[in-house]
């Protein structure tokens, strides 16, 4: 048997033995759901941990009992990563998918799911708005999506998109645990957020894929210099590349290929630039007393404090902890 694992511990929403239980706070926090096969005395013992990031809310579920599972006509879109054991996952009018700890499943708004669980299975669980994601979409191609984004179902959790989701995920269970950690900070949950709809959106097979990728119209000079003109003046504001690109009358890709071009980083990338040196000024100036480096670092929206380090000794030459020492 794998090893019991749970995440985001420090968000407790039930422990319920009951099915009506379970029914009730499954369906509270994602979505109408049933348990087709299960009479009012049927016990699923089911394990649920949940939290927000954003607009996105992020799940663990554990249930002792194998048990099936029918969902209402999702609003939004699900990923469901399996943690130990296994499930077959089916959309309505869609091939099953088998997943295991290697295997996700991805589910588009307007299908009911079955999910039929083996004995002590548990998943992580992301239901992300279909707002969100269009509209990261459509800022992304720089014009309107005529069509419903189609995801393929079958997320594979050892390729590229699936490890930075895990990654993420990670993160936002360390975080979770910690008072006055990353997410009590907008800068690193929106970064944390937008990495999980990024992930998604680049790395996961889907109907507007091949659009995405497509070479896009060089962007001129003067744009470009205005939005760095409005980084470096506002770099605490929560800036997303879809933002900048609306505030200098561009599509996102087309400003992504005028900074390449003209100063060979990406806009997000110039902006953690300006905030490690956001960083570095607080940290030269500050009481080592009074505060501390991942503090400065969590508060300009630096999630991940091992590249962080890198960064900045790469930037100026010490450990930030060296910074504020002296």
């Amino acid at each position: 048997m794998q090893p019991e694992i749970e995440m985001f511990g420090s968000r407790r929403i039930a422990s319920a033995p009951g099915v009506e239980e379970a029914r009730h706070v499954l369906s509270q926090v994602f979505l109408p759901v049933d348990f087709p096969a299960a009479t009012s005395s049927s016990t699923v013992d089911l394990t649920l941990n949940a939290m927000t990031v954003g607009r996105i809310t992020c799940g663990f579920m554990r249930f002792r009992e194998a048990v099936r599972i029918d969902t209402a006509e999702a609003a939004n879109f699900h990923v469901d990563i399996p943690m130990t054991r296994h499930a077959k996952m089916q959309a309505s009018l869609s091939a099953p998918v088998y997943g295991t700890s290697q295997t996700a499943g991805v589910f588009m708004p307007g299908r009911p799911v079955t999910l039929d669980c083996s004995e002590h299975f548990s998943q992580l669980a992301l239901m992300i708005p279909r707002d969100e994601l269009q509209l990261e979409l459509e800022q992304f191609l720089g014009e309107p999506v005529t069509r419903p984004l189609e995801f393929a179902a079958e997320l594979e959790l050892t390729g590229t998109g699936g490890q930075s989701i895990m990654q993420t995920i990670r993160m936002l269970d360390s975080a979770a645990a910690q008072p006055g950690g990353a997410l009590c900070h907008p800068l690193a949950a929106q970064r944390l957020e937008q990495t999980l709809i990024q992930s998604l959106l680049f790395a996961q097979p889907h109907n507007y894929t091949a659009a995405l990728v497509a070479p896009t119209a060089a962007a001129g000079t003067r744009p470009v210099a205005k939005a760095v003109e409005l980084l470096r003046s506002r770099p605490a504001h929560p800036w997303t590349v879809a933002e900048l690109a609306a505030a200098v009358s561009m599509s996102v890709r087309s400003l992504q290929e005028g900074f390449r071009r003209s100063l060979d980083t990406t806009p997000m990338a110039y902006l953690r630039g300006l905030r490690l040196e956001e960083v570095h000024q607080e940290l030269a100036a500050a009481d080592p007393a009074a505060v501390s480096v991942t503090e400065v670092a969590t508060r300009w929206g630096f999630v991940h404090l091992g590249r962080f380090a890198a960064a900045y000794s790469r930037a100026f030459g010490e450990r930030p902890s060296a910074t504020l020492r002296r």
